[in-house]
């Protein structure tokens, strides 16, 4: 009708601005002496590795510590194999989460953490560590770092890397037939079992906390370089 003026909507992902909601530490909290703390977060094979080690590249490991959601694996040795193997590893009780948040307390701390060293073929912990020490930034990339609460409030800037189903799929086929000793059937089982329905259900939705939403991962080489020379200020 003449006259009415249209409602105007925002739209509903931004893929490259750096806004901080409510629930990200204050300013007065990442003072110079406090790590910056990075969580990278996204579906299976979408693209989180590929932009966490570009950070790693461009800051150097003198200023940064990368951990793996993975490493936070549930101890699993007094199960069998056989039960180990057929474990839902995409559902957030798959996790060790009160050990992830003591260790991500200690860094902003100052302390250094013993890291888990996560064995893919055994599915479920080597029994050796790895020592992470405090630096300038912590990056921790995972399918489900944005969903823990206590996590996720701890993070001064949360990214979600949005890759289309059919290239993450691909993605995760070739990398754990190659990579960690799996047969193409007991990935493409595992995918319709719990990957897929656990992404539509835990990982999906918190796509809606993220600051940062990068689609196609480490391919999207302009919301790459943004979120790298955000990261570069913080290391001058």
């Amino acid at each position: 009708m003449p006259g009415r003026r249209r409602k105007l909507q925002a739209p509903p992902e931004i893929c490259s601005s750096f806004v901080s909601d409510s629930s990200s530490p204050s300013a007065e909290s990442t003072a110079v002496d406090r790590p910056f703390l990075i969580g990278v977060a996204g579906g299976s094979s979408s693209g989180k590795t590929t932009i966490s080690e570009r950070l790693v590249d461009l800051t150097g490991e003198e200023h940064l510590s990368r951990i793996e959601l993975d490493s936070y694996y549930l101890d699993r040795s007094h199960e069998p194999l056989e039960t180990r193997s057929a474990a839902n590893y995409d559902h957030p009780d798959a996790f060790d989460w009160p050990l992830l948040n003591d260790h991500m307390a200690a860094l902003a701390n100052g302390a250094s953490v013993e890291v888990p060293i996560y064995d893919y073929a055994e599915h479920n912990r080597s029994g050796h560590t790895r020592t992470v020490h405090p630096k300038k930034i912590i990056v921790v990339d995972g399918i489900l770092v944005l969903w823990d609460r206590a996590l996720r409030e701890r993070f001064d800037l949360k990214i979600f890397v949005d890759t289309a189903p059919d290239i993450r799929f691909i993605r995760r086929l070739t990398r754990d037939v190659a990579d960690r000793g799996r047969t193409a059937q007991s990935v493409i089982d595992q995918y319709l079992e719990t990957v897929r329905p656990a992404h539509e259900r835990f990982i999906e939705p918190s796509k809606r906390y993220a600051d940062v939403i990068i689609p196609e991962g480490g391919l999207n080489r302009p919301a790459l370089e943004v979120l790298l020379a955000r990261v570069r200020e913080l290391t001058v």
